[in-house]
């Protein structure tokens, strides 16, 4: 695996968070409390769009964490991420740069 497909699965992640928070049908925690908002269908499309940036902000934050390009907490040192092969993953910045605010970011 390499940095790019790392990313995206963390980003394929993120739609399924974003899913599970904002499906009318969701059993999250999350979902449940947004319900009770009784939110009107302009506010439910806002909200989504919060949540996404929300999440979206969380996994860039993450993802950079843990290739030291940021700290995490009050630590900032680089972790050597490696797929079930062994294999380094390297270049998580960047790819993680790409997918969520690059030309490819959604």
């Amino acid at each position: 695996m390499d940095a790019k497909e790392f990313v995206a699965n963390w980003n394929a992640l993120r739609a399924e968070l974003l899913a599970a928070f904002t499906a009318p049908e969701a059993a999250s925690e999350v979902a449940a409390k947004v319900r009770t908002m009784g939110l009107s269908a302009e506010q439910s499309f806002q909200m989504q769009g919060v949540l996404d940036a929300v999440v979206k902000d969380t996994m860039y934050a993450l993802l950079l964490g843990l290739d030291g390009e940021a700290s995490i907490g009050d630590s900032q040192q680089k972790f050597t991420i490696t797929d079930e092969d062994g294999n380094v993953i390297q270049g998580i910045e960047e790819a993680a740069w790409e997918c969520f605010h690059g030309a490819g970011g959604q």
